[in-house]
């Protein structure tokens, strides 16, 4: 064996007896002691004066924690009590019975106020209290009512649930328009009395707004009165219109259609201006004559050649028009009346006829009466503007229930016309 391996083998036996003096049991009871010693120097520490401040200040820390702890359960046990109340009143809200009276009040909805607005006022009404003023706005809110609450006149009362009073509020409003139509030929006291029995105003309130000089003049109409004017057609209104707002209406509806009349006929209106001095006031008082004489529309054309010719024809004379509507209007409508007018009970008598002192009486006075004898529509206006071309002179209701007219070029033809029809012969 050489002398390298004899070193190797000393040094394995050498490791071999230290790992066996490590196992030996006198190194293990040398372990334990001093992990003994370790515990005990430990100990001592601990208990000594150095060792006091950290247990006093885990003590305390431990109490703070405890405290804490109990704090934060009873915040949030209070919190979830708060939230159970709450959400118990907001599902009982709805029907929880109000705390007014039950005697009933009428309360009032502007058009167009809000929510905020129409609050206030059920506050100032007594019917919602003050407190539950934020409860009732979110409600309706919730329930997306804000804007269907309608305006008008309600019912209500203070002992209602919020159910039942947003119900009432948002209730569907009775109409408030009123439908009216104005028949053609009517004149301004029967249109007053039309639109009174439809609930717009007093008659006579409506009959002074229709002769109102103020009013006259802001609507542009140059005469003593709305006659004429008032278009007839059929009307929706407002219930509670002002008088002089309804007659206003009606006047610019006849001044719409009249315009566009006037238009279409430029050369017509110029023609009549140019030959009889006539404007505006004298083609609606020439178009209330013709409205006045005949029902049917296809005869106004006709009618209107037959006032024309009269007017024009040198061999007629004197030029009076001669139509029975105008003394009955001088009789019945104007403020002030002629003696013989007076004495008028419906029915055209010699007095009438021979009256001078009625200023409408065109069997006394020529050519057009002072103004338009009633209300003329569309047809009666274009009539004036775009008469037929004919020779007749005459005409005469034919009483066969047709409302139809035989005309007539002569005075002969006319009075056997009148023997015919009227007369019976």
């Amino acid at each position: 064996m050489s002398e390298g391996e004899r070193e190797s083998e000393g040094e394995r036996e050498n490791a071999a007896a230290a790992e066996a003096a490590d196992d030996s049991p006198a190194t293990e009871a040398s372990k334990k002691a001093s992990k003994k010693a370790s515990k005990k120097a430990s100990k001592e520490s601990s208990s000594s004066p150095a060792g006091a401040p950290r247990r006093r200040w885990l003590k305390r820390s431990r109490r703070a924690q405890r405290w804490a702890l109990v704090v934060v359960v009873a915040t949030l046990a209070v919190g979830a009590y708060w939230c159970f109340q709450t959400y118990q009143r907001v599902i009982g809200y709805p029907a929880r019975a109000g705390v007014g009276g039950a005697e009933v009040v009428e309360f009032e909805v502007p058009r167009g106020a809000s929510l905020t607005e129409v609050m206030r006022r059920l506050i100032a009404a007594g019917v919602l209290p003050e407190d539950e003023a934020l409860w009732f706005k979110v409600f309706v809110l919730h329930r997306g009512a804000a804007g269907k609450i309608t305006a008008g006149e309600h019912h209500v009362r203070g002992d209602m649930t919020p159910e039942e009073l947003l119900a009432e509020l948002i209730r569907a409003q009775p109409s408030r328009e009123v439908r009216v139509t104005i028949p053609e030929g009517r004149h301004t006291l029967e249109v007053a009395q039309l639109l009174a029995d439809a609930g717009l105003g007093a008659r006579d309130e409506l009959v002074a707004a229709m002769r109102d000089p103020a009013l006259l003049e802001s609507l542009g109409v140059e005469a003593s009165s709305a006659e004429g004017y008032l278009f007839p057609d059929t009307y929706k209104f407002k219930l509670g219109t002002a008088p002089e707002d309804v007659i206003r209406r009606l006047v610019r509806h006849h001044q719409q259609v009249y315009a566009d009349l006037r238009r279409r006929h430029r050369d017509a209106a110029a023609a009549l201006e140019k030959e009889f001095g006539w404007g505006d006031h004298e083609i609606v008082t020439f178009a209330s004559l013709i409205e006045k004489e005949t029902a049917a529309r296809h005869e106004r054309p006709r009618i209107a050649s037959v006032f024309y010719n009269r007017l024009r024809f040198r061999n007629f004379q004197p030029k009076r028009l001669e139509t029975d509507p105008t003394i009955i209007y001088g009789c019945t409508v104007p403020v002030e009346k002629s003696a013989a007018c007076q004495q008028f009970e419906g029915r055209i008598r010699r007095i009438h006829l021979r009256d001078p002192d009625n200023p409408y009486n065109t069997y006394t006075h020529e050519g057009l009466p002072p103004g338009p004898i009633t209300n003329p529509g569309r047809a009666a206006l274009e009539a004036v503007l775009a008469p037929e071309k004919t020779r007749f002179l005459f005409f005469v209701a034919k009483n066969d229930g047709s409302g139809m007219h035989k005309f007539s070029k002569s005075r002969a033809e006319h009075e056997a016309a009148v023997d015919e029809y009227i007369r019976g012969k």
